[in-house]
């Protein structure tokens, strides 16, 4: 299992990084991204905490990617904000999407899709034009576990599929029950709409990490 989207306690998750990467270590992971929320007050505090949690690399047998959520930013602020986060040295950076679920501004996914982010998380009733933005602009669409936000992945399946776009089955996780196996990844895939080759392709030969 590769999962790039989780959250620590560096945001509003439970669980410091070693513990969070100890669970997914437990469960088979090969790499983890610690993804915590951030804007333009917070990015600097979480990318240079974050960054310490490269030192279990040493010991364990599991890749840890340094990165951020933007989250709840200003559609004209996301550009120039990944663009920080990459001169800071996040190695992911994601996008939180447009979901059904929270206030999220409109525009959001179109800024998102136009600026150097490698995931879009949750992109919500996602349009076909955005999908096609995001083939173009290689940026992956996120089918997610977590509830709530999963409401659309069938929406996002299917639009991604149309638009050729990539895909992602990530985790959001907060809390030590959201991670999953590559098996359960693989079941959201398909429960969104996907075939077994196509779920277990997407799961195993990872869009962003290979080998």
């Amino acid at each position: 299992m590769i999962d790039l989207h989780t959250h620590t306690t560096f945001s509003d998750g439970e669980l410091i990084p070693s513990e969070l990467v100890r669970r997914a270590e437990v469960l088979g992971y090969r790499a983890i991204g610690i993804t915590d929320h951030a804007d333009y007050t917070n990015i600097e505090h979480i990318l240079s905490c974050v960054s310490k949690a490269k030192y279990m690399e040493e010991v364990l047998d599991i890749r840890i990617l340094v990165g951020a959520e933007l989250t709840h930013v200003p559609p004209p602020k996301i550009g120039p904000l990944a663009s920080l986060a990459r001169r800071l040295g996040a190695e992911i950076v994601v996008v939180h999407g447009e979901t059904p679920v929270e206030p999220v501004r409109p525009g959001t996914n179109r800024a998102a899709l136009e600026a150097d982010v490698d995931i879009l998380a949750h992109p919500g009733f996602i349009t076909l034009e955005e999908a096609e933005l995001a083939r173009e602009n290689n940026v992956c669409l996120e089918i997610t576990s977590r509830r709530g936000h999963n409401i659309t992945n069938g929406h996002v399946v299917r639009l991604a599929k149309m638009a050729g776009a990539k895909m992602i089955v990530n985790t959001d996780s907060h809390a030590p029950g959201d991670l999953i196996s590559s098996k359960r990844a693989a079941e959201i895939a398909m429960g969104a709409g996907l075939t077994h080759e196509e779920a277990v392709d997407i799961v195993e030969k990872h869009a962003i990490i290979r080998g």
